[in-house]
């Protein structure tokens, strides 16, 4: 625990920022140069997967993951002891590549849920978790270990990189992380408060770095209808709201995305926000200057990392501390600069991160089809959708965040009309993921399979969070109290996803 103070406090430190922010600028005027020069087109499309759950125990309550769970290095540690975290293997976005990745994600979780059961715990595919730890919510997301002027969050594992990002975000936000949600105002001593969400990333692997802008922007204008098909996470552990006076009305105003302004509310401290949808760029080298203008956020340098497998490290030369800061560039949609799914070069891909973990690993897989094959699609068939205003955009994100499909949605058909009509967005959606799909070499047959379960919560319109939130209020029309119901409703929800069966066949 000192090797790990101490590199918190030279990381905090006023000099290693200012090598840091150097380094950063001087890798950054390189990586320009190699855009420019188209060092970082590759092979072909490409996608790739992140995935985040939780463990509880046998009675549900969030539960620590032991430390010998992560000797398989398939699973990560995240910020909270409670987490872990799946990467599916870059795959070439073709048929082969799909059912390759599709494969390792199942044969992953399947490895974890056996592994947690020798320790009597459930890994859960969520959003967010609800029943708290045997010591409740607070006193979990609160207990801190004081070393000094440094301080660590108990149920933090205790990395370099977690405790100096906490450190830096809590000094910039005067010493707690306010969160302010409906029913719920509290301040936390740490950012371990972001250790409630859980989320999936799809990856997309885009070839040629002179149309990265257009996929990009692409991506941005789905972020509305995508989001409001996938929210999960409407309510927090029971045992944090502090300000309810009517838990019919709570449920009716909690946002369906709950984890957004959560994670929102954690990070945007300081010289400005770091999570935001984040705004179109231009040309290639856009990217390269935002990240250099964010406020830097816990700064490393790669003389630090011990070896390659270092928490530190995850960034490689010659761009070490610049692969290191959009670490914590924490935008919706984010650029990665890194290696081609080939192996022969580099790449550039799309990061999509505002969607929540999903019930199933078959919703989880189809949710990741949909949004690469929509991003790859709109491209591929030129579709008016590009041009729909910025601002537009962003107001349907956080339409979705608020109100799921019941939310007010901007689009552009193809007829190149705007419409706010879900009866016209979703079909042209869908239309599109198809032909994205179908670019990449698949054909007809699998593809509706793949997409079958979110095409099937259209026709329904059924989304998780709608699921929990007439569940909550089933269970305070019969006199339960509303950490009660919340409770009731998790359970329900855990015994559903366990059995493996996609959300919209509940």
């Amino acid at each position: 625990m000192d090797s790990v103070v101490a590199t918190v406090r030279r990381a905090l430190d006023d000099d290693t920022q200012a090598t840091f922010d150097r380094r950063v600028a001087e890798q950054a005027d390189r990586l320009r140069a190699e855009l420019d020069r188209g060092a970082f087109d590759s092979s072909g499309f490409a996608v790739g997967l992140e995935l985040e759950l939780y463990a509880v125990g046998g009675t549900g309550a969030l539960t620590r993951i032991d430390e010998t769970v992560f000797a398989d290095r398939t699973y990560t540690r995240e910020i909270g002891r409670h987490n872990v975290e799946l990467n599916a293997s870059p795959q070439r976005f073709d048929s082969a590549g799909v059912e390759a990745q599709s494969a390792e994600l199942r044969a992953a979780v399947g490895g974890l849920q056996e592994t947690l059961s020798e320790h009597g715990q459930q890994a859960i595919l969520d959003g967010m978790w609800t029943i708290p730890p045997t010591e409740g919510s607070l006193s979990y997301l609160d207990s801190i270990d004081h070393h000094g002027d440094i301080r660590m969050a108990t149920n933090m594992p205790a990395k370099p990189r977690y405790c100096a990002m906490d450190n830096t975000l809590r000094r910039a936000a005067d010493g707690a992380i306010e969160i302010t949600v409906p029913g719920a105002d509290h301040r936390f001593s740490t950012i371990l408060v972001e250790s409630l969400t859980t989320s999936i990333q799809p990856h997309l692997q885009v070839p040629d770095t002179d149309r990265f802008p257009t996929y990009f922007n692409a991506a941005v204008r789905t972020l509305g209808p995508v989001l409001a098909l996938s929210t999960n996470s409407p309510f927090l552990p029971g045992d944090l709201y502090n300000a309810v006076e009517d838990p019919q009305r709570l449920v009716a105003e909690t946002p369906h995305e709950l984890r957004i302004p959560i994670f929102e509310g954690t990070v945007n401290v300081g010289d400005g926000p770091k999570a935001c949808c984040p705004r179109d760029i231009e040309t290639p080298t856009d990217i390269v200057d935002r990240v250099v203008d964010d406020w830097t956020c816990g700064p490393f340098l790669s003389e630090w990392a011990e070896t390659p497998t270092d928490e530190t490290a995850a960034a490689v030369e010659p761009y070490w501390e610049f692969t290191h800061k959009y670490g914590t560039y924490w935008r919706w949609v984010r650029p990665i600069l890194g290696g081609d799914a080939a192996g022969d070069g580099g790449s550039l891909r799309i990061e999509y991160r505002p969607l929540p973990t999903q019930p199933t690993v078959q919703d989880v897989l189809s949710l990741h089809w949909l949004t690469t094959g929509l991003v790859r699609g709109i491209v591929a068939a030129d579709h008016p959708l590009v041009e729909l205003d910025w601002t537009d955009a962003e107001g349907s994100f956080y339409n979705a965040v608020d109100d799921g499909l019941d939310a007010e949605l901007s689009w552009i058909t193809t007829d190149g009309e705007p419409t706010s009509d879900p009866q016209e967005i979703y079909p042209d959606l869908f239309d599109l993921a198809r032909r994205g799909l179908r670019e990449q070499g698949l054909g007809d047959g699998e593809i509706e399979r793949l997409l079958a379960p979110m095409v099937d919560r259209w026709e329904r319109r059924a989304t998780p969070s709608q699921w929990k939130k007439a569940r909550v209020r089933e269970e305070l029309d019969s006199g339960a109290s509303l950490t009660g119901a919340i409770a009731a409703m998790q359970t329900d929800y855990i015994a559903h996803s366990q059995r493996g069966e996609p959300f919209a066949d509940w």
